[in-house]
């Protein structure tokens, strides 16, 4: 359902919003989680680490179809707040358009590199093959993937966070139903799990369109609408395409990290593999404040209330950094704690990953605090259609901090995990530096053509 976000408390608006949201990545972390969990249950440990690897490809993938959709809410939101409906059926008809097209071309490239992918990935000799099983369906079941996630994006473009919520709920509840049929009953082992997957992904979308076709969205679809419009593609690609390879690098710049600690040793490997769980939990927050700056400024700079969309920024980065501060406080108290939750802390073996886990976590956390901040600004330039900013903030952090700052801490500090994780996170510091000169120029430039408006 259509819904303005342009008037009324800001501070209300990014609550309404961001919270069904922050539900919708839980329920998206549970997802992905549930394969691992049932396929532990009745599968081997290859099964295991098939769907482990095959879920890290999939898991890139998808982040990146989703910066990609980032480009249609924001210009849907655009449309909403400027009260153009017709554009705002444009935007929805090319985006179809333009994902139809992706998902198709993507299903063939990756289903005729399934062997090549498996390879890159390093997988052990005895998952090989029940890699390629559950990497061959998930492929197949691309355009159902795609199809969520640009529902989601439209939905939210229109205001609409909870019924995203509502539909990804309905594919994890279906996913863990069907996992226990292909791998509990059926016993299919890994290709279970992606049939499981795939199929839950199905039944989200039909639902998502039977409720598109039922509910009044206040705008009108034509056939003109899908037709291919290169000034609304183009706007959408603008904004699109640096998020997906921003968000795709990213991916890829952990992974590395991965490797790094791998190379330390089995219990580093497991101490840093339980921490990025542990993170990726905590990071929902900055998350779901990143999409909401996007969407609802988005909104306001299309109604030409640019100062609510600063507002909006301004709010949602106190609520990150201050959810930052207190979870970075509380983890130095609790960090072996936290986590020993995934581990045997009563064998040796499982003692040394706490101790080692601990000093990781307590590094890392203080991530929390600048990513949240600079994921805020993400969203805000989202909005203003300067999304390249973000692409090039998240780079230079990678390249110059995060990568070598990772691997230079592991050479220098082989006993200690503490000054890996405060790497980790000194990346986004400058990430924040840059994003706030960035932002900074932009006021003043802002301010400069109003200024030659008033005098025009």
């Amino acid at each position: 359902m259509e819904k303005n976000l342009t008037s009324g408390s800001v501070f209300k608006n990014i609550l309404i919003f961001s919270l069904p949201y922050l539900l919708s990545y839980l329920l998206q972390t549970l997802y992905g989680m549930a394969d691992l969990y049932i396929i532990g249950q009745f599968g081997s440990v290859a099964d295991s680490s098939a769907v482990s690897i095959g879920s890290q490809v999939m898991h890139m993938l998808t982040v990146m179809i989703v910066g990609l959709a980032m480009g249609a809410t924001v210009f849907i939101g655009q449309s909403i707040g400027a009260d153009d409906k017709k554009n705002a059926a444009k935007g929805i008809g090319n985006t179809v358009t333009i994902f139809m097209a992706v998902s198709v071309v993507l299903t063939v490239i990756l289903v005729a590199l399934v062997k090549p992918v498996t390879i890159i990935m390093s997988t052990p000799t005895d998952a090989v093959s029940g890699t390629i099983d559950y990497l061959t369906i998930c492929f197949v079941g691309i355009p159902f993937i795609t199809a969520y996630n640009v529902i989601s994006a439209i939905f939210r473009g229109m205001g609409d966070s909870k019924s995203p919520m509502y539909f990804i709920a309905i594919a994890c509840v279906a996913n863990i139903g069907l996992d226990y049929l292909f791998m509990g009953m059926c016993q299919l082992g890994s290709a279970g799990a992606a049939l499981g997957t795939t199929l839950s992904q199905a039944i989200s979308v039909i639902v998502s369109l039977v409720v598109i076709l039922k509910r009044k969205t206040g705008i009108s679809l034509a056939k003109a609408d899908f037709k291919p419009y290169r000034p609304v593609m183009n706007n959408i690609l603008k904004i699109g395409i640096p998020v997906a390879l921003q968000d795709g690098l990213i991916q890829i710049a952990f992974i590395v990290i991965t490797i790094i600690a791998n190379n330390r040793g089995l219990s580093d490997s497991t101490a840093v593999g339980i921490v990025e769980k542990v993170m990726s939990f905590l990071f929902l927050v900055p998350s779901s404040m990143l999409s909401t700056v996007s969407a609802l400024g988005a909104q306001n700079i299309g109604a030409n209330k640019p100062k609510r969309a600063v507002d909006t920024l301004r709010y949602a980065a106190f609520l990150a950094a201050g959810f930052g501060c207190v979870v970075a406080v509380v983890i130095q108290f609790w960090a072996e704690p936290v986590v020993s939750l995934f581990t045997d802390a009563t064998t040796a073996e499982g003692a040394e990953v706490v101790r080692l886990g601990g000093q990781y976590l307590r590094g890392y956390v203080w991530d929390c605090i600048f990513a949240g901040v600079h994921f805020c600004f993400s969203g805000y330039f989202c909005a203003v259609g300067k999304s390249g900013i973000s692409f090039l903030h998240n780079i230079i952090a990678i390249v110059l901090m995060r990568i070598p700052g990772v691997y230079l801490t592991s050479m220098l500090f082989p006993t200690t995990l503490l000054p890996m994780g405060l790497a980790t996170a000194s990346g986004s510091i400058i990430s924040v530096v840059i994003c706030a000169i960035a932002f900074t120029m932009l006021m003043k430039k802002s301010k400069q053509n109003r200024i030659e408006v008033q005098h025009g």
